[in-house]
């Protein structure tokens, strides 16, 4: 065991000593032996505990515990406080720009356990308000964390397609009488990306003198047809050469996945060539397959039987559902959310979800303070008409099931969000139990991201998905397709099945802030993976049409015993 290792493991100590308010002066002691152990001219391993005992700043008890370090991998109270400290709580020690105070603020005061949670709290603007933080700092924490995720190897496909897109630009415009296309699992939309496959048919050499001309590119392999490389973001990328020829027919082999193109290869093989990946379909006896559907699931069943669905798009989207403002936790106020949907983006309404009042730590409005709300929101709808705000909100689902408002407030808004954010610790019957209890309250009209899942931090909780989806289509719930990049939850996976259950999908940016609202256009990429056409999405409703359903469902509660 080197210096360096035992070093980090008495800073760890003396940064959970502090975390639970230890005394200070043990702790800036633990923390001196950290760097006096670090700074050591010799290995503490080849070291006697007498002449560990005789350094300066270190003695007869660090020696000690250096000697059960070295021998046994920890020492006694570095075990004591490591086994009361939620895992996620540990890593965010290493991030850059919390010490062991700021964690014990998010951990305490906000109730964030996981890297995940916070990074996602940094994209709601949640750390703003909590003491000691700010701006600069939260931007701090949230680069710091995704840096972090980099080093894994994947990455969440909005933040792969923002470094990704620029080299295609610059390979479009370095070989301009080429072709140039991505393939692979970022052309499927992928919700999740390992690497960046791009198709071109530029030569393979002057690839390579472009790649290693470009300080942010470091070359890694070459092979005969493809060039691997990665950037500073630690992003791998692979070229794949072709030729004008056989462009279109790479450009399907390497976008579908394998078990896609084996089902093309069962239907003829080889698979033909053709001028356009709709030509080489056509030759196959099939229509042309949306390259986000090229999993291996049921497409090829639905192109045989000619029902491929109409894929929804971004202009099918005539609103937006599941947004925050300053209310709660958002970043903007709710004019402004409203100007930018009227007026940047030409919807014909919004839905406000502001958190309820169990969200103490996103400022949950209570029931005075939806008040002054819902009077904002009647002044801003005669001044901005045509365009309409409905009045909703994101409930929290309780640990039994049951919504955070009284029946009588719940009635009055428009629509309710229904969501889990607190105990998530949950096993697969107690999650669906609780989902479902939820799904059946009347005034319930979505069920909120309904896995809870945080993509590369928290898989969030189990859950019987027939069962949950199932009862949203007995009892006329919707249920959202959460845009945020970090969510995308329902998964694309499930969302077939709730369309076959009749169930309606909801693409909802879950959005803080205006620039949030485009995340929709990630949720739009996952509803086309699922098969999601516009007459079954929820938001794709004009306002007339949206307005008609939710006074039909509120008529029926009327009509409830």
């Amino acid at each position: 065991m080197e210096n360096k290792a035992i070093a980090k493991a008495f800073k760890l100590c003396s940064q959970l000593m502090e975390l639970y308010n230890q005394n200070p002066f043990r702790t800036k002691a633990m923390a001196s032996a950290s760097f006096k152990i670090d700074k050591l001219p010799f290995p503490a391993v080849d070291a006697s505990l007498e002449q560990l005992a005789e350094r300066p700043g270190i003695g007869k008890s660090t020696a000690e515990k250096i000697h059960s370090l070295i021998s046994t991998g920890s020492f006694k109270e570095l075990d004591e406080l490591v086994a009361k400290t939620p895992i996620g709580v540990l890593e965010m020690l290493s991030i850059k720009g919390l010490g062991p105070k700021k964690v014990q603020i998010v951990w305490n005061d906000l109730g964030i356990e996981t890297v995940g949670e916070l990074l996602y709290a940094c994209n709601e603007n949640r750390l703003v308000e909590a003491k000691g933080f700010g701006l600069k700092t939260q931007e701090e924490i949230r680069k710091a964390i995704e840096f972090a995720n980099a080093a894994q190897g994947l990455f969440l496909y909005a933040k792969a397609e923002k470094i990704a897109a620029p080299l295609l630009v610059a390979l479009e415009e370095n070989f301009k009488d080429d072709k140039h296309s991505f393939t692979g699992e970022f052309r499927r939309k992928c919700e999740i990306i390992s690497a960046i496959d791009i198709l071109t048919t530029a030569p393979q050499a002057a690839l390579i003198k472009f790649i290693e001309a470009n300080e942010h590119y470091t070359l890694l392999e070459t092979y005969d047809t493809s060039l691997q490389f990665s950037d500073s973001f630690s992003l791998k990328y692979q070229l794949l050469c072709s030729n004008h020829a056989n462009f279109a027919y790479d450009l399907l082999v390497h976008t579908g996945s394998d078990a896609h193109i084996q089902q093309l290869q069962a239907l003829q093989q080889p698979i033909p060539g053709a001028e356009t990946e709709e030509a080489i379909y056509h030759k196959l006896g099939l229509p042309y397959i949306a390259p986000e559907l090229r999993e291996g699931l049921q497409e090829i069943s639905w192109a045989k039987e000619n029902r491929l669905p109409v894929l929804i798009k971004f202009t099918d989207l005539k609103g937006t559902l599941h947004n925050h403002t300053t209310y709660s936790d958002g970043v903007h106020t709710l004019a402004q959310m409203a100007a930018y949907c009227k007026d940047e983006l030409r919807l014909e309404y919004l839905g406000i979800c502001d958190h309820s009042k169990t969200a103490v730590y996103a400022n949950g409005l209570s029931a005075e303070r939806l008040k002054e709300q819902w009077a904002e929101i009647d002044a801003l709808n005669q001044q901005l008409a045509p365009f309409k705000i409905f009045k909703g909100i994101e409930s929290d689902i309780l640990a039994d099931g049951s919504l955070d408002y009284p029946d009588e407030i719940l009635a009055q808004f428009d629509f309710v969000v229904a969501s889990i954010h607190s105990n998530l610790r949950m096993d697969q019957e107690k999650a669906t139990q609780r989902l479902i209890r939820a799904i059946e309250n009347p005034y319930t009209t979505i069920l909120g991201h309904p896995t809870g899942r945080l993509l590369l931090s928290r898989a969030g909780y189990p859950v019987d998905f027939k069962r949950v989806i199932d009862a949203c289509a007995a009892n006329s719930v919707v249920i959202e397709i959460n845009a945020n990049p970090l969510r995308l939850d329902l998964d694309w996976r499930w969302q077939q099945y709730a369309l076959e259950k009749g169930v309606l999908l909801s693409i909802n940016p879950d959005a803080h802030r205006t620039e949030g609202l485009m995340d929709m256009q990630y949720g739009i990429h996952v509803a086309r993976k699922g098969g999601l056409s516009a007459e079954c999405c929820l938001n794709a409703f004009s306002a007339e049409n949206i307005a008609l359903f939710f006074q039909k469902r509120k008529l029926k509660l009327k009509q409830l015993p």
